[in-house]
């Protein structure tokens, strides 16, 4: 289980959301102390801002083709509203997130709450249900040993044992 979550020699890349910025900074806070618990160097993690949620694939994107990284983390923020406009948001994230993973064989892990209320996203950024920003960096070093496993195994990586 140690190995699962051993960061040391990694380079990390957090693309944070700015709109619903008090949310997003506590998820940051959680994917950095999260990173640090796993040996992550502080000097090994980028953070790059996009403006909301719908944006972040872009953000993620460019990260990912500076081949500098070996994951990225990617936080954000979606509230529903009176409007049907937060299903489009989160949609273009997740489907954007995941084809950026997919294209550059990379762990992009999904960060970006979507939730009914303002009270259910303080609640997951650090309130009463943990830190999704700390499961979501937790997540980019699993995925990162993983594929370290299979590239020193030449592609032999057996099942594990979780």
């Amino acid at each position: 289980m140690r190995d699962r979550y051993d960061g040391t020699g990694l380079r990390i890349a957090i693309a944070v959301s700015r709109f619903n910025e008090h949310v997003t900074r506590r998820l940051l806070a959680g994917a950095r102390d999260a990173l640090r618990r796993c040996g992550v160097a502080d000097e090994a993690v980028e953070v790059a801002w996009a403006p909301g949620a719908y944006d972040l694939p872009v953000v993620a994107q460019a990260l990912a083709r500076t081949g500098r990284f070996d994951a990225i983390v990617c936080l954000g923020c979606v509230i529903r509203g009176e409007t049907t406009h937060d299903r489009y948001v989160a949609m273009n994230a997740a489907t954007g997130i995941g084809r950026i993973a997919l294209d550059h064989g990379l762990p992009v892990t999904f960060g970006v709450l979507t939730t009914e209320t303002l009270a259910q996203a303080e609640a997951r950024s650090g309130g009463d249900h943990g830190n999704k920003g700390e499961d979501a960096a937790l997540a980019a070093v699993e995925l990162a040993s993983t594929l370290r496993r299979i590239q020193a195994s030449g592609g032999r990586a057996g099942p594990r044992a979780g």
